[in-house]
């Protein structure tokens, strides 16, 4: 997600106002999700780390675009979206790109019906984040 500073006069209203725009530009709907590694699921995942998921998904487009913050965990191998209500661990349906460096922000193709079922079903859904150190998972969130 962007952060923008806009500059509004004093009649329409306080200069300084942030607004938050998703990845995906117009369009789509965005899902959020708090990532920590005491919600992976076989644990346990990294205690330390922490992160946060931007997701808007777009069936109209087939797209979901994202962005991945994480810290105190060590370099991410991979990102996933997978399917599973929270406790149960379930298949990769969505492939991301994993942030390395602590962020990693892109849109990837997704079939318009995963999408719409993405929206339809979103706590049926999570977001996983692996590294060498917990390739089963270091952090997760559910959408």
């Amino acid at each position: 997600m962007r952060l923008h500073r806009l500059a509004l006069s004093p009649a329409t209203g306080p200069i300084g106002l942030l607004v938050a725009t998703s990845p995906a530009g117009a369009g789509g709907r965005l899902l959020t999700a708090d990532l920590t590694g005491a919600a992976e699921v076989p644990g346990p995942g990294d205690p330390d780390g922490r992160g946060t998921a931007f997701v808007t998904v777009n069936p109209g487009q087939g797209e979901i675009c994202f962005d991945l913050n994480v810290s105190g965990i060590a370099p991410a191998t991979a990102a996933h979206i997978h399917e599973a209500p929270a406790g149960q661990a379930g298949p990769v349906v969505v492939t991301l790109t994993a942030p390395t460096s602590g962020s990693s922000s892109d849109c990837v193709a997704v079939g318009r019906a995963q999408a719409k079922d993405i929206l339809k079903n979103s706590s049926d859904y999570y977001v996983n984040v692996h590294n060498a150190e917990f390739p089963g998972g270091a952090l997760r969130g559910q959408l």
